[in-house]
């Protein structure tokens, strides 16, 4: 949020209305790249019906509400638990498995002798 647009909102004294994904994630207090994963467990819904590259827009009051409710911040909690764990652990399992890079001779000519042998 730019620093004019804060001035006019602390000047109101409220929230806006609709709050973009970076600014819901602030009010959660968790990182605006968890907002697409609590948008993907159906515990945060977009405004209207966006396209997926869109800008999404959350209502306020939603938000508000759902904040003070013990279980939905313990789900949301899960959800990113679950949400990390899972990218983690592909993380780990692309690491372990993957091919050992190309080694080359020193000189980078690759001769008959190797080719054949790495064919055979």
């Amino acid at each position: 949020m730019r620093e004019d647009q804060q001035r006019f909102l602390m000047l109101l004294g409220q929230l806006p209305a609709r709050l973009t994904a970076e600014q819901t994630a602030l009010v959660l207090n968790c990182q605006p790249h968890d907002v697409p994963v609590l948008v993907a467990a159906k515990l945060l819904k977009p405004l209207g019906n966006p396209p997926a590259n869109a800008v999404k827009y959350f209502a306020t009051l939603e938000v508000l509400e759902q904040m003070k409710d013990r279980n939905w911040l313990a789900r949301v909690s899960a959800a990113l638990y679950q949400h990390w764990q899972n990218r983690n652990a592909r993380k780990r399992i692309r690491l372990t498995f993957s091919p050992p890079p190309l080694t080359f001779p020193p000189d980078g000519k690759v001769r008959a002798s190797e080719t054949a042998s790495a064919s055979g």
